[in-house]
């Protein structure tokens, strides 16, 4: 007998036959199947009455992190019909709690700072993209006052100034770009959105000296940034990855580069404007501190950043839809033909409310495709929920979707049928969203708490997006402007469009996504 059989017995008989490896192997399948068994065990029979029920699953830590996240809708529909609104799930090992319908908006978005917490869960991929001592980085008064700050540069004077600026950018885009030669093509409209969004927002917000860097090497950083909001970073936020490195390298070089920008108006003691970069300049804190430059910065581009994946997404959703249906397209240029006169002249701001199927079109993207499906807050006390005996403890994280409320046949009658006309008066297409909602002042102006609606697309409560007016104003010029120019179709006249991508934390069309165009004659 082996000195190997001797001391370790039958283990040692089979790793003397087989191998150590095939010991580990073994060994490590044995770890597996207990731990399976103990954790089916665990949801069998150490169920808490007081919390919400736990969605079955097998593995342990993983839980239902894959099946949530290759399809977070079709995940939360399934479970509502099975557990009811509340229920929790387990999120790469952490109970997360998830609250449907309007009551669990309200729970969720509105509540108080002492029980719910977005801090603690975003700012391990805001941080390092954004820059410290901004957005979740900084007490949430103080987020507040930054708020207001933006805020108080996003006004109906500024945007009069942008829609120009936002036309003559598409414009110019279309005639420079590569995809857009000749008399009819196709084109990969993700990609040549995700360029015309960043264009747009980079010259109305934050001025031409910003927009001109674009043209070098300053998009290759901002799409290094983008890549710090991987899922993945919310567990390896710090590790030493490729593309952490790239974008720790990508923040510091964009921010040196705001800095420099903000030195030298200030240097140059030139006509103040009317962009955000402007604004913050001026802007002095409550406690009479001016907001540092390389706050300034940071903000910029989280302004940038925040933005362009909304708008981004939106806008090829618009495309694509406008794509499987060549009809709305054609209403969308006969209305402005209809409305603005057949020369159609630039596009101005006051325009933009006159154009009735364009806003419609904008809604129905924006409810059916809304940019972010899950919306966290850290739990921080223990939070009864009204009307059930579950109460919501400090150990869970906790999950709204207002996604899945406008996508609620209750209030969006035939809710997976893209519509654009449901949104007209009389129609009978949507029930509900006509509410009374309570205004409250988080410390940057009085705003609705909003989550009284089923259709919140820009959230609610204190962490509802400030730039809701500007990106109806991006997206309503963009979309005005490309009507003008083209017609598109689906590649054969197909009317059905891409899936979603799911693997970002926003719900954008999965890639490539290619249609067919053609140019306009003159109106």
């Amino acid at each position: 007998m082996g000195l190997l059989e001797q001391v370790t017995g039958p283990l040692g008989q089979y790793a003397a036959q087989h191998g150590t490896g095939a010991v580990v192997a073994v060994g490590f399948a044995a770890f597996i199947t207990v731990a399976v068994v103990l954790n089916i065990l665990s949801q069998l029979l150490l169920k808490n009455p007081n919390e919400p029920p736990v969605v079955f699953h097998w593995f342990p830590v993983v839980g239902s992190t894959i099946t949530y996240g290759i399809d977070p809708y079709k995940f939360f529909f399934e479970n509502r019909a099975k557990y009811g609104d509340v229920f929790t799930f387990i999120l790469l090992g952490k109970k997360t709690t998830v609250y449907l319908g309007r009551h669990g908006n309200d729970f969720i978005l509105n509540g108080k700072l002492k029980d719910v917490n977005a801090e603690e869960i975003y700012t391990v991929l805001t941080t390092p993209v954004f820059g410290s001592d901004v957005v979740y980085d900084c007490p949430n008064s103080k987020l507040m006052e930054q708020k207001k700050f933006m805020k108080i540069g996003l006004t109906t004077e500024a945007f009069r100034s942008y829609v120009p600026i936002i036309q003559d950018e598409v414009e110019s885009f279309i005639k420079r770009s590569s995809e857009f030669k000749g008399q009819k093509g196709t084109v990969n409209i993700p990609d040549s959105m995700a360029e015309i969004t960043i264009y747009t927002a980079s010259h109305a917000l934050q001025g031409k000296e910003v927009r001109d860097r674009f043209d070098s090497s300053f998009a290759s950083l901002y799409h290094d940034l983008d890549m710090g909001f991987s899922p993945i970073n919310f567990m390896l936020h710090w590790a030493p990855l490729p593309h952490n490195r790239a974008r720790d390298h990508a923040q510091k070089t964009v921010a040196k580069t705001y800095m420099e920008i903000i030195q030298k108006r200030r240097a140059g003691n030139e006509k103040e404007k009317s962009d955000i970069m402007w604004q913050l300049m001026r802007s002095t804190y409550k406690d009479g501190t001016p907001v540092p430059d390389k706050e300034i910065a940071h903000m910029m581009i989280a302004l940038l950043m925040a933005g362009q994946h909304s708008s981004s997404s939106s806008s090829s959703w618009i495309m694509l839809r406008l794509a499987s249906r060549p009809d709305i397209m054609e209403e969308l240029y006969q209305e402005q033909i209809k409305v603005l006169g057949p020369g159609l002249p630039a596009l101005k701001y006051e325009d933009l409310s006159k154009l009735t199927l364009h806003n419609n079109v904008l809604k129905e993207i924006l409810r059916l495709h809304t940019p972010i499906h899950s919306i966290m807050r850290k739990v921080k006390s223990s939070m009864p929920v009204s009307g059930t005996k579950f109460v919501i403890p400090p150990s869970h994280v906790l999950l709204a979707s207002p996604g899945c409320t406008s996508r609620d046949a209750e209030y969006f009658p035939n809710p997976m049928l893209w519509d654009p006309h449901r949104w007209d008066a009389g129609s009978g297409g949507v029930i509900g969203t006509e509410v009374e909602e309570e205004k409250f002042d988080y410390g940057y102006g009085l705003i609705s708490k909003g989550a009284s609606s089923p259709y919140l697309p820009f959230g609610a409560g204190r962490h509802r997006c400030i730039g809701e007016q500007f990106a109806n104003v991006q997206l309503l010029t963009i979309t005005a402007t490309i009507v003008r120019e083209f017609k598109f179709r689906n590649l054969n006249g197909s009317k059905e469009v891409v899936p979603t991508d799911y693997t970002s934390l926003f719900s954008r069309p999965t890639a490539p996504a290619v249609i067919e165009w053609e140019r306009r004659g003159k109106a």
